[in-house]
């Protein structure tokens, strides 16, 4: 059982290798919102992006006092790095939509990119077997090493992208273990139920947010005052609330510890 999400994780890199190149569809950059405030195109847009700050100013705020503590301290390298590519999330998405193009397409995938790797290694770090020792080093190490694949598969997107043959295989890989591999890793290592809500909330409200990201002039033709891609955003700030809210969740109450990780000695 424990090495199933070894199994898959190999198997889900076999499948985008025999799979090919996967491009950027052609008309990704053709969003539905035209709408402009105080002189700023695109504003729906673009303005949705602050909740992704207020989240990891929240998250950064309220969590990282605890950084030391036996709830949050294997996962915080992994955590921190998730909430750091959440705020500059926010700044790259928005410099992306003010002119969507794929020249500016990095700034927007490169902190998501990095949120993601976070969170696969914040997760990791809560359920795995850790440290007594040191329980924090083996994320680091971890959360280093996910983050330069997190540039590398933004840095092979834009290589590729400049020879005619753009390829988001690595970036996707960053988006679709996430979605897998956290349920699998608390359900063998038997997370708090808290914990499972608050990730199988989050990852609802992300699946929601890609279809409205799919469904983007549908929904502004449907809705007339929202385009799907604006929507997207919302749902995926409500997804990293939620992340965060299951954290913080750790600390409330009278503050006896919640049993989460396995340790060892060494």
């Amino acid at each position: 059982m424990k090495v199933t999400p070894a199994i898959i994780t190999i198997g889900i890199i076999a499948a985008f290798a025999v799979h090919g190149r996967i491009a950027q569809p052609a008309h990704y950059n053709d969003f539905a919102d035209q709408s402009a405030l105080f002189g700023i195109p695109h504003a729906g847009d673009v303005l949705s992006n602050a909740g992704f700050a207020l989240v990891a100013i929240w998250g950064w705020l309220a969590l990282r006092p605890h950084r030391s503590s036996d709830r949050l301290r294997a996962g915080w390298p992994g955590y921190r790095l998730f909430l750091i590519g959440l705020f500059l999330t926010a700044f790259g998405s928005a410099y992306f939509h003010l002119a969507p193009g794929n020249g500016r397409l990095t700034w927007d995938m490169l902190p998501i990119a990095l949120a993601g790797a976070g969170l696969l290694v914040g997760v990791r770090g809560d359920t795995q077997p850790v440290s007594k020792t040191n329980p924090g080093s083996k994320t680091n190490i971890e959360a280093i090493l996910l983050g330069l694949y997190a540039a590398a598969s933004v840095a092979w997107w834009v290589l590729t992208d400049r020879h005619g043959a753009g390829d988001l295989r690595p970036y996707l890989l960053l988006q679709v273990l996430p979605l897998i591999l956290i349920p699998l890793w608390q359900s063998i290592y038997r997370a708090p139920r808290t914990d499972r809500i608050a990730f199988a909330a989050a990852m609802a409200l992300y699946v929601l947010a890609k279809l409205a990201e799919v469904l983007d002039h549908p929904i502004a033709d449907t809705l007339g005052f929202v385009s799907g891609h604006t929507l997207k955003h919302l749902l995926a700030t409500a997804a990293t609330a939620a992340i965060v809210w299951g954290l913080t969740r750790r600390f409330a109450g009278d503050g006896r510890p919640t049993a989460y990780t396995c340790t060892i000695s060494e």
